[in-house]
């Protein structure tokens, strides 16, 4: 896999990792972001697969020790985020792993025996911190998962979207930052019309992001959005039909 930093201040990270060329073809790709506070302070969003469990250690153990990941989200309940959890656990069994009320439930079925809880959180969201940088979990219901969280990280202006804003891209065309969002459509589209179920939410959704005014929107697949890309893509979000086969 490969990673790269794309927040920097001299005091707050924000790395993005993914695009693993030796992984199984039958896995889909997954983009991991791992921010880190102080040096010291890590925390991971969406670990994912234990297919890529390895790789992803490695590329985050460029930039901090695996022992210093004190925090981690899980957004949603899928296997391609989350089926590494207790193998992350395993290396600081102090972490706290926050995901919604609605799927601890579920998401423990990944734990493999490993003995930790959730720190769950409630549909409204809520502020954290990692070192002194402000965090937000920003709900994100029904986009497409029924219990689904981004997180706005306050210093960087960067917002992690989740699978809002995925994309399945080819080798051929990919880029970590989208270069061009008019072509960029044909590798959303298909998947948000079929896995985002209601307009209603995706809206709301948006609305929320507004507010914040983001610098950068990344997404747990494809690429990032930056810039005047951010608009875009908000557009977009609200002009699509959704939960359509």
């Amino acid at each position: 896999m490969k990673s790269e930093i794309i927040f920097d201040n001299g005091k707050h990270k924000w790395i993005a990792i993914g695009r693993d060329p030796d992984k199984n073809q039958n896995v889909i790709d997954t983009n991991e972001y791992l921010i880190i506070d102080s040096d010291t302070k890590g925390m991971i969003l969406d670990p994912g697969g234990i297919e890529i469990f390895a790789s992803v250690l490695v590329e985050t153990s460029k930039y901090i020790l695996p022992e210093n990941i004190e925090k981690m989200l899980v957004s949603h309940q899928d296997p391609d985020i989350a089926s590494s959890l207790a193998l992350w656990v395993n290396m600081n069994e102090t972490m706290e792993v926050y995901c919604s009320w609605l799927w601890a439930g579920f998401i423990s079925h990944f734990s493999m025996g490993t003995d930790f809880s959730f720190s769950t959180l409630p549909d409204e969201g809520k502020d954290i911190y990692l070192g002194t940088s402000k965090l937000t979990f920003v709900p994100a219901h029904y986009c497409h998962s029924s219990g689904n969280f981004s997180l706005y990280d306050h210093t960087a202006n960067i917002l992690f979207s989740g699978d809002v804003g995925a994309a399945l891209v080819p080798d051929s065309d990919y880029s970590l930052i989208v270069e061009d969002f008019e072509k960029h459509i044909q590798y959303m589209e298909g998947f948000h019309k079929r896995w985002m179920p209601s307009k209603t939410a995706l809206h709301a959704w948006v609305n929320r992001v507004r507010l914040l005014k983001p610098d950068m929107i990344c997404p747990q697949h494809g690429s990032i959005f930056k810039g005047n890309d951010v608009d875009k893509f908000l557009n977009w979000l609200e002009s699509i039909e959704v939960g359509i086969w």
